[in-house]
């Protein structure tokens, strides 16, 4: 058996193989950065033995902790009877006892689940079901989608074409198909020129009515994040504005959207974040929370009505043309099955108020803090936008990195963090102690200190 490799060896092998995502390798090589190793609960260990709270839940993944036991075991034992087969001309037990379990859970009327294996994913699987099922209708001219400014929905090609950030997108324009853009319900920064978020009358939903009244013959659906707009920098919506978009997607007849793959699963404080506004989208896109943090697993939730324009004669070509290798993988079905089933036994939503009540107290405490322009909180879900100049919400250039400077001094101080620009995120496992939320707020807002304050 060959020696265990150094901290050292370790670092300059991550320097010499490997791309990291959203990472300009430039800056990563003189960068010294821990090799995560282990975990436990809410902390990362590195190979030196030094201990990282997880700020972001592993890129909005992680909810019961770290190497959980029971999780654990739920893995062993799976892998001990089969690790895969396939969905394609065979039944598997855990995809099916997961899937009955996601419809009893999900918003009303969602009754059928088709599995993936990522959240991006999860959305391209729900855009080409939307497409199709207008097609049965006999309306293939209804092709196109709205989505939101500052909406991100993953990285391929069909959920780039509804993302809308250009630092991410723009780049692969020549790739994607055409879309139509919504102002984002971004208070703070009203794309509207408004200035008082409480009397504008929601301002944002009379445009976007607009755009689907003008467009509503050739709309396949509203694609949107319910509530919480994450990647664009954790943009809170206002009360009303997810039950406004359901009930226009209703009065034009366009199918709704949702794409709940960081709000799912007790974020935002319920299971689902449509659940605030008592509303059911026709498709839910699914992931992140869904197995835990421990493998990558997607669904896609579709209505019966849906599921039955699918149905016809083999000849017909009625069937769903999309599948994955690793499409219901038991290994990853167990995990979920048994992640829900600690939702359940350790009354998680309910235990996660306070914690929201906590994470509140500590933004009341930064809200007078000359550079923090905006909070938003969503559940267990934070943004803090930086501002080079309060009065004026004149925001950091982004090329001077304010938010990475933050989390990068964080880290120092024994908490790992990743910003969205200029805005600080605070994601963390649902099950992070009280204690620990405020070592993972006192970090930050000494942090925030350290790199702008005056």
């Amino acid at each position: 058996m060959p020696p265990k490799p150094t901290t050292e060896q370790l670092k300059d092998w991550d320097k010499r193989y490997v791309w990291h995502p959203f990472t300009q390798m430039r800056d990563w090589q003189a960068e010294d950065t821990p090799v995560i190793v282990a975990g436990e609960g809410s902390w990362l260990i590195d190979s030196d033995g030094k201990r990282y709270l997880d700020g972001v839940a592993s890129m909005w993944t992680n909810v019961h902790g770290h190497c959980h036991p029971e999780l654990n075991q739920a893995l062993a034992d799976q892998a001990a009877k089969i690790e895969h087969a396939t969905l394609l001309g065979l039944s598997g037990e855990q995809s099916i006892l997961l899937a009955r379990r996601l419809v009893e859970i999900a918003p009303t009327g969602l009754t059928r689940v088709f599995y993936s294996d990522n959240g991006s994913t999860a959305v391209e699987v729900g855009l080409k079901m939307a497409y199709q099922y207008q097609c049965h209708l006999g309306q293939p001219q209804r092709s196109r989608f709205i989505r939101l400014q500052h909406a991100y929905h993953g990285d391929t090609i069909g959920s780039m074409s509804v993302g809308g950030i250009p630092i991410y997108h723009a780049t692969f324009s020549p790739l994607l198909f055409e879309t139509i853009e919504a102002p984002a319900p971004y208070c703070y920064r009203c794309p509207l020129g408004r200035q008082d978020a409480d009397s504008c009358g929601l301002a944002c939903l009379a445009e976007l009515e607009r755009l689907i009244s003008e467009h509503a013959d050739e709309l396949a659906g509203v694609v949107l994040e319910p509530l919480l707009q994450g990647a664009g920098g954790m943009i809170v919506h206002p009360a009303g504005y997810l039950k406004g978009v359901r009930e226009l997607c209703d009065r034009y007849d366009v199918l709704l959207i949702t794409d709940e793959v960081a709000t799912g699963f007790g974020r935002t404080g319920r299971m689902f974040a449509c659940e605030h506004e008592g509303v059911a989208p026709d498709i839910m896109a699914i992931s992140k929370g869904l197995c835990a943090g421990y493998l990558p697993l997607a669904a896609t939730l579709a209505s019966e009505r849906m599921y039955s324009a699918f149905l016809g004669k083999y000849a017909e070509l009625k069937t769903f043309f999309h599948g994955h290798t690793f499409t219901g993988n038991p290994l990853a079905c167990a995990v979920a099955l048994k992640s829900l089933d600690l939702f359940e036994r350790d009354q998680l939503l309910a235990a996660l108020q306070p914690k929201i009540a906590q994470l509140g107290a500590w933004l009341q405490r930064l809200a007078g803090h000359p550079r923090v322009g905006d909070l938003r909180q969503c559940g267990l879900a934070v943004g803090i936008e930086l501002v080079a100049d309060k009065a004026t919400r004149e925001p950091y250039p982004w090329e001077e990195k304010r938010g990475i400077k933050v989390c990068l001094a964080a880290r120092r101080r024994g908490v790992f963090s990743r910003p969205l620009g200029n805005t600080v995120v605070v994601f963390p496992p649902l099950a992070i102690t009280a204690d620990e939320l405020d070592f993972l707020m006192e970090t930050l807002l000494q942090s925030i200190d350290e790199v702008v304050g005056d």
